[in-house]
């Protein structure tokens, strides 16, 4: 999207815009700021409504990643879009997009040290794997495959813990 389709959308005069942003490179950090604000707001909600049961809290996560990337206007994770859209390594939108996706590592990390997992470590790193499928095919593949991210998180869930657990509710 170029910055004269951004000042349309906008409805937001030229001078303004720059006023406030000196580049595109800005405006796109920014957006990406609000847009990781809105997102660990989120988490923060989901993660709290389980206190003391990491397993809960996981399973809310997903379940919700999963909800969220099979609705019709989902069009793709932002965090994915920018760091595939900028590939530099010192493009500030690339930077937050890599900042955002290491938090959520640290993030499910902290939850599955929580969990009587074998190998924690493992475990969040193949749970973002699924985050990130999930976010990179929706839309493409219909709500249904979507929704499999909630069983295959289970079933690796499972696979790396000493307890067995199930998705069904």
């Amino acid at each position: 999207m170029g910055i004269d389709t951004v000042i349309a959308k906008s409805g937001v005069a030229k001078m303004s815009l720059y006023r406030s942003f000196r580049s595109k490179d800005e405006l796109i950090a920014a957006c990406l700021e609000e847009r990781d604000k809105i997102y660990w707001q989120w988490f923060d909600k989901v993660v709290a409504e389980h206190p003391d049961d990491p397993r809960e809290q996981l399973r809310a996560v997903i379940r919700g990643v999963a909800k969220r990337t099979s609705n019709p206007g989902y069009r793709g994770c932002f965090f994915l879009n920018t760091a595939l859209d900028y590939q530099d390594a010192w493009h500030p939108g690339r930077k937050l997009a890599i900042r955002h996706k290491q938090t959520l590592a640290s993030r499910l990390l902290k939850i599955c040290r929580q969990l009587d997992a074998n190998d924690p470590a493992a475990l969040a790193r193949q749970l973002i794997l699924l985050i990130n499928g999930a976010q990179a095919t929706a839309g493409m593949l219909g709500k249904k495959t979507q929704m499999e991210l909630v069983s295959a998180a289970e079933m690796l869930i499972h696979r790396k813990t000493r307890k067995q657990t199930s998705y069904a509710r």
